[in-house]
């Protein structure tokens, strides 16, 4: 099964180039009042069942594993309403110091379209040279260190690795939801619909996700609202009370995607960049993967719980 993305996916750190030695990264100056600890988003309540996982659909990713379509049984547990923000995220840094991996290394992927016209060269990537490769850009300078998250504190976090996701919900005392889990929430309740409100992606010519519009990747018509991330409560909530399970970023869940190989973990949701001439992946049965180690500037993560049965939990390690 090959974990190589398509253009408007997330690419993994290996295709950048080689990192800068001595680069120190790390130097997070966002000033954001602590809170006192745990995971204080709201966690919302999905009760135990059996729902239909995946998808069989034509425009649907055979290689990435995404059918046959099968029933899949899951106690209860929670699952945060919304993406951990900037404003969550910034909080557990000033409590605990961690540097991110896209600290540690110096450098993280930007979509091309969001650094300014005066921005120095950058590197690209072969398959999508629309991915740079910029130095200091991290999760408190989402395009390098021009960049900063004012008036993005509501926005979801992003330039986290799967290795940051596990940091922040080790102090948070929670955890990364399991593929499973996150499908069965994101779908809100509908069996094998397309998306988490339904099969119409416009419904009523109303936008329910922050996806790309117009010709990918040189012209965003912003028809949404956005042409990089929205604040995680953006648009309307699925049925169960989940924000942004479609678009706006790609979400870290706690599987491997491959348990075989073992080499990438499992992202859900697409992001603000899907587009369908490119990547449908904002469909609600679609997945991805990056590897563990790698961040860009759309990938995010949302929360679970602790589970109420051991049954949700499979072997992550």
């Amino acid at each position: 099964m090959t974990t190589d993305p398509p253009p408007c996916c997330a690419p993994t750190r290996a295709q950048g180039a080689p990192d800068a030695e001595g680069v120190a990264g790390g130097a997070n100056p966002v000033s954001v009042a602590p809170t006192l600890g745990p995971h204080d988003a709201g966690l919302v309540e999905v009760p135990a069942a059996t729902f239909l996982m995946g998808t069989e659909v034509a425009d649907g990713f055979p290689a990435d594993g995404e059918g046959p379509v099968r029933p899949v049984t899951l106690g209860a547990y929670r699952i945060a309403a919304h993406a951990v923000s900037v404003r969550e995220f910034a909080c557990f840094v000033a409590a605990t110091g961690h540097v991110t991996s896209a600290g540690r290394y110096g450098w993280s992927f930007v979509f091309g379209g969001l650094l300014p016209d005066d921005f120095p060269d950058t590197r690209g990537v072969a398959q999508a040279p629309w991915w740079r490769q910029v130095y200091g850009a991290d999760w408190a300078h989402p395009e390098g260190p021009r960049s900063d998250v004012a008036g993005r504190l509501d926005h979801p976090v992003v330039h986290v690795s799967w290795f940051d996701a596990m940091a922040y919900c080790d102090w948070a005392g929670v955890r990364l939801p399991t593929e499973a889990e996150w499908e069965r929430a994101a779908r809100g309740g509908l069996e094998q619909a397309r998306y988490p409100w339904g099969d119409e992606l416009t419904p009523g010519g109303r936008h329910r996700c922050n996806i790309w519009q117009g010709d990918f990747p040189v012209r965003n018509t912003l028809d949404d609202g956005y042409l990089g991330t929205a604040p995680v409560d953006a648009f309307e909530p699925n049925g169960l009370g989940l924000y942004n399970v479609a678009g706006n970023v790609w979400e870290w869940c706690a599987d491997w995607f491959d348990p075989g190989t073992q080499q990438a973990r499992v992202m859900r949701g697409g992001s603000y960049l899907c587009h369908a001439s490119y990547c449908n992946r904002y469909r609600v049965a679609a997945r991805s993967s990056s590897t563990p180690e790698s961040s860009t500037g759309n990938m995010g993560f949302r929360v679970a719980g602790a589970p109420t049965s051991a049954g949700n939990r499979s072997d992550l390690s």
